[in-house]
Formats: structure tokens, C-alpha cells, sequence
């Protein structure tokens, strides 16, 4: 078990609370983005500072910031304790696939965009930079392929681009060093402050798998990103119609 934290009653989070967080926080995420249009609520002051800048949509999409940082660690913790990496890795190509229609209506609006790939990318390439890094191989031919993986990032330009991806191996590279972990990921998060707050949850982390075991669980949280997209896509739509 990683020692994350020298309280042992502190470490409460098993990687399934972790990925219930992360997926909440996406949800949360997305849904200001695809609907702040059709439900002006979300874009009224809800207080008069920062120049009346503070409104739901700020606030949701600031909550936002906690998932990718989550999606990362529990990359490189999946990474640890799976018993096919092969398959590991197949399974993030899959699920990338899966999602690019969706994930192109979500920055989108449209099928067919080549500007921007999902965050499963991300993901799948951060997954091999980790992979690579500890083939038993020379390290001039690991730097060769994790060049080629990091080239690949700027051509794709997946989500969180080529930031995200470095962001996983750093998370990896430190998983036993929690404090240099933090520190050192901050230069490469996407939303500053509130991105960092994902490393309390992180830091609460136990080792455990938690309630996430049968196999439809586990595709379950896999499955959430393509559809929960596809349905706020059906809610925008519908409320444009009202």
C-alpha cells in the first residue's frame, strides 16, 4: 500500500471514492460548459466581488479542475496493481475510440473534429510513457519511443495536451513521494489552484480498490464519459426547444 499519509485513520479513500470524486466533478464540469447557453441562471453574479465575476458557471467549472488530477493518479495506480498491461492499455485505445464522437460534440458541436482528441487519449499516452519507462531495454531506446509518444501528443493534441500526458508519468514517477508529487505536478495543471485542491483527495488515498470490483462496475465509470456527454448533448438540445 502506498504510505501517502503518516495518519493511517486519515486514509479513507479507496480508488473508487477517488474515481466517484472525479467523475462527479467532470459531471459538473461539463454540464456548465454544454448549458450555460440554454439556462442563463448559471452566468448571473452570485456575489458582488471580483468584479461580479463570481457565478455558477465560474464555480462549476472551478470544481471541474479536481478531476483530471484524479484521472491521472488512478492511472498510474491502475498501472501498479493490473495484472495485463497489455490489456490495460487496449482497453484506454477502446474507450478512446468510443469517445471521440461524443467528446467532438462536446467542444465542438459537431461529429467530425480533428482539432482535439479526448481525454482517453491522454490517458492511454500518458499509460505508455509509463510503460516505457520501465521496458528492459536500453535507455536510448526508451528515450527513442517516449519521444515518439510525446510527438504523438503534440500531433493528436488530446485533451489537457502534452502537459496532461508528462503530468501522468511525473504522477507515477513519485506515487511513493506524495509531497514532490504536489509540488512538482503544479506547474502542469490545468486550472491552477483549484486543480491542486485534487491532491487532498488524492492524499486520502488507502491503497484499496473499494467498492468498484465486478467487471460491470469497472466499464461502468468507463462508459460514463462517452455517454454522460451524450446526454447533456440531448438536454441542451431539448432545452433549446423550450
Amino acid at each position: 500500500m502506498t504510505n501517502r499519509i503518516s495518519c493511517g485513520r486519515l486514509r479513507c479513500f479507496s480508488g473508487s471514492v477517488l474515481k466517484l470524486i472525479a467523475v462527479v466533478s467532470m459531471l459538473i464540469d461539463h454540464s456548465a460548459l454544454l448549458l450555460a447557453a440554454e439556462l442563463p441562471i448559471l452566468t448571473l453574479p452570485l456575489l458582488p466581488i471580483g468584479g461580479g465575476k463570481v457565478t455558477l458557471y465560474y464555480i462549476m467549472r472551478k470544481i471541474g479542475r479536481l478531476a483530471f488530477p484524479i484521472f491521472c493518479f488512478l492511472i498510474s495506480e491502475g498501472l501498479v496493481h493490473t495484472r495485463d498491461r497489455k490489456r490495460y492499455l487496449l482497453r484506454l485505445a477502446c474507450f478512446a475510440a468510443v469517445s471521440e464522437f461524443p467528446f467532438n460534440l462536446l467542444v465542438k458541436g459537431t461529429l467530425f473534429y480533428g482539432g482535439k482528441q479526448n481525454i482517453f487519449f491522454t490517458l492511454l499516452l500518458g499509460a505508455l510513457l509509463i510503460c516505457i519507462s520501465e521496458r528492459k531495454a536500453s535507455q536510448a531506446d526508451n528515450a527513442v519511443l517516449m519521444i515518439f509518444v510525446l510527438f504523438a501528443a503534440l500531433l493528436l493534441k488530446p485533451d489537457y495536451g502534452l502537459s496532461g500526458v508528462v503530468l501522468i508519468l511525473l504522477m507515477y514517477s513519485f506515487r511513493t513521494r506524495p509531497a514532490i508529487q504536489a509540488v512538482t505536478a503544479f506547474p502542469l495543471l490545468s486550472g491552477g489552484w483549484a486543480a491542486f485542491a485534487a491532491f487532498l483527495p488524492i492524499n486520502l488515498y488507502n491503497g484499496q480498490r473499494g467498492f468498484i470490483r465486478s467487471a460491470a462496475l469497472k466499464y461502468g465509470f468507463y462508459l460514463f464519459y462517452p455517454l454522460h456527454i451524450l446526454v447533456l448533448v440531448a438536454v441542451k438540445l431539448i432545452l433549446r426547444t423550450i
